[in-house]
């Protein structure tokens, strides 16, 4: 089995076609997909989409930190209504992102945090989305650790030290994704040189399609290329990256 571990495929932009979405993953033993909130405006459509394929896909409940605006608060306090009150496998995605808006890094920061709290208080990971921002993300993680059952650096894309860093913390993983089949990105060197016993699988549709389809719609199908890449990296067999990236997902989450 394969487990896609970040995938917004609830999107409008496979609306037309979502049922044969998840068959193609089903055929391809790609058996659960993790659902990942943005915002208010989304949680709608993870709830449709994991009742839908119950045990399938699997939702979490977080404020992305691009929707972390100058209406925040409000925010954070729908998200904290829902996520208390429903079955959520994560409190994600969360984070920081220096990449669009500087300009928001302190309330960025103060929402990341808050929503850490939650995480402890109902002993649920977290999901991190750290673009531009790992090195800060993972100072924040180290300091507030204690209290924490885990979590995923979604999106991995930082230096030797950095991915060290992450497997000093306890049950925390790096998401493994189509950057890796990148020609330039550079995250191939680093990933080879680690061991995969703290990295888990994603697409992050339909964004950071993985050669040999870069430049259309990503779909959680497409994680067989990202498996396929780094058993390439590891030396190794797909099948051996499937069974130690799913057993490391299943050490990650509740369920």
């Amino acid at each position: 089995m394969i487990i896609d571990t970040h995938t917004h495929i609830y999107l409008e932009q496979f609306s037309n076609d979502i049922d044969e979405v998840i068959d193609r993953c089903l055929q391809q033993n790609i058996k659960k997909m993790y659902l990942p909130n943005i915002d208010s405006g989304h949680i709608k459509d993870v709830k449709k989409l994991s009742d839908q394929y119950p045990g399938v896909c699997i939702p979490m409940m977080g404020l992305h930190p691009c929707s972390v605006k100058e209406n925040y608060k409000e925010e954070l306090e729908i998200i904290k209504t829902e996520l208390f009150a429903g079955q959520y496998a994560a409190v994600g995605e969360i984070g920081i992102d220096l990449y669009w808006d500087k300009t928001t890094k302190e309330i960025q920061e103060e929402s990341f945090r808050e929503q850490i709290s939650w995480a402890k208080e109902l002993n649920l990971p977290i999901v991190i989305h750290s673009r531009d921002s790992l090195d800060l993300t993972i100072s924040i993680v180290e300091e507030l650790q204690d209290g924490l059952s885990g979590g995923i650096f979604h999106c991995f894309n930082g230096t030797l030290e950095e991915a060290h860093r992450i497997q000093n913390i306890p049950n925390f993983y790096m998401g493994i994704g189509g950057v890796i089949t990148f020609k330039n990105a550079g995250v191939d060197k680093v990933v080879a040189q680690l061991p995969m016993d703290r990295m888990v699988l994603e697409t992050d549709a339909p964004y950071l399609t993985p050669v040999p389809f870069r430049g259309k719609r990503n779909e959680s199908s497409y994680v067989i290329h990202v498996a396929e890449k780094l058993a390439e990296l590891k030396d190794t067999t797909v099948d051996e990256v499937s069974r130690i990236t799913t057993e490391n997902a299943k050490k990650v989450f509740p369920f």
